[in-house]
């Protein structure tokens, strides 16, 4: 049976995120003896709060007649009030149950949002590094992804992304805190953008659609605070999720919430609720909406996480690696050091015989990409920053158990000291 075109090319730039995470389980596999230092995959492995819990054992003993049934695509009544709450006090602006939609987590938010928006051939701006699956999710659509890029630390460079909004721009995503360097973009570059934004719409006709994506939202640390964006942009969609806040990722409970000021909202509704059932999400789980609508403000004890953070900036620290501090999230994205002198002249060997071997020149390694294959020889996995459009840089995830972070720093260092060789 052949493959489509369009998938076969996915395939082949399928997300390094994965790449990496199997790579750990054929090592595991290889030898089950070593430890396997993986910190390729965000998986949030904090135990649910109680209060979610005690509402799921109270809701599966609810034998009540059509509990289990379908419900209207955009979600349950009581569910999208308590998220309009949610949403209303997190964006310092009014939103209604009516203007939220529940969704199969984050992505399948995205996805039914930009299926309801997308033209062939519109554009989305991303920020970049940005998350690994926009492009797919974009192509996916019928649009194109254009990047914009940021200033020292990771922060937001609106002039950046005023050059890349053009004639075709529908929408640009903001993800804070970010994925993959952790950073969170304050109200002052919110205000900023908001003013790019309308100048652009009003020089076009036509305001490109804000889409914030949030599910690290409640994931911050030491103090950093995310700031509210429905209030100061009008065409904004919030996207998120409770994988993170909740710590339920595997139960694939989000949400869209548009602001009351998105022209044609209307219209959008109406187009979420038939992307939800033409995409085959049909409704997000019931299950989970009666559950998230009793404990939508609870939160998962992320102490744990903050811990973590403290341990892996240390051992990163001490093994000689730049990174960029992370406010948020549960990543650390860290500069690709210089390779040395020894590793220089194996890699040009080593390019040389596969170029022999091939019968032509053989493509050169990125950097990040190379690092990354090289930590894997000493078990240790981390993300190559080219899967977030960030070559040089490599992403490592702290949603990992704590005595791993304990146990790569000696093997973190050493790795580093052959590689600098």
């Amino acid at each position: 049976m052949p493959v489509a075109k369009a998938v076969r090319a996915d395939l082949e730039r399928a997300s390094w995120i994965r790449r990496m995470f199997e790579e750990g389980r054929r090592l595991r596999e290889a030898d089950p003896s070593l430890p396997v230092y993986d910190f390729s995959l965000g998986n949030p492995d904090l135990e649910p709060p109680e209060a979610l819990l005690r509402a799921l054992r109270e809701l599966v003993a609810d034998t009540a007649k059509g509990t289990h049934a379908y419900m209207p695509n955009v979600g349950y009544r009581e569910t999208r009030e308590a998220i309009a709450r949610k949403v209303s006090r997190e964006h310092a602006f009014p939103v209604a149950f009516s203007d939220v939609v529940m969704t199969v987590g984050a992505a399948g938010g995205l996805n039914v949002l930009l299926h309801a928006i997308l033209d062939s051939g519109d554009e989305v701006v991303v920020v970049r590094p940005w998350f690994a699956e926009y492009r797919f999710y974009i192509n996916k659509h019928g649009g194109r992804m254009v990047e914009a890029g940021t200033g020292p630390g990771f922060a937001l460079d609106v002039d950046a992304i005023r050059r890349a909004l053009g004639p075709r721009t529908k929408a640009l995503i903001l993800n804070s805190p970010n994925n993959p360097t952790g950073r969170i973009y304050p109200r002052s570059d919110v205000e900023a953008l908001s003013a790019v934004l309308l100048a652009h719409g009003e020089a076009t006709g036509t305001s490109p659609l804000l889409i914030v994506d949030e599910p690290y939202r409640d994931l911050a640390y030491e103090g950093a605070v995310v700031p509210p964006v429905m209030d100061a942009y009008p065409e904004t969609v919030v996207c998120s999720s409770f994988s993170k806040s909740l710590s339920v990722p595997g139960e694939r409970i989000g949400y869209l919430a548009v602001s009351s000021r998105c022209a044609d909202k209307s219209l959008l509704m109406d187009a979420l609720a038939m992307g939800m059932r033409t995409l085959g999400f049909v409704n997000a789980p019931a299950l989970m909406q009666r559950a998230v609508a009793r404990v939508a403000d609870e939160k998962a004890d992320i102490a744990s996480y903050a811990r973590r953070r403290a341990l892996l900036l240390e051992a990163v620290r001490s093994a000689g690696l730049a990174f960029a501090p992370p406010e948020g999230a549960f990543y650390l994205f860290c500069e690709v050091p210089p390779r040395g002198p020894k590793g220089r002249a194996a890699d040009a060997a080593r390019a040389a015989a596969s170029g022999a071997a091939t019968g032509g020149a053989a493509a050169a390694e990125s950097p990040d990409v190379a690092f990354a294959m090289f930590l894997k020889d000493y078990r240790i996995l981390l993300v190559p920053g080219s899967g977030f459009g960030m070559p040089g840089w490599a992403r490592l995830s702290y949603a990992v158990d704590e005595a791993l972070i304990r146990g790569v720093a000696p093997e973190l260092k050493a790795a580093l000291g052959k590689w600098r060789e």
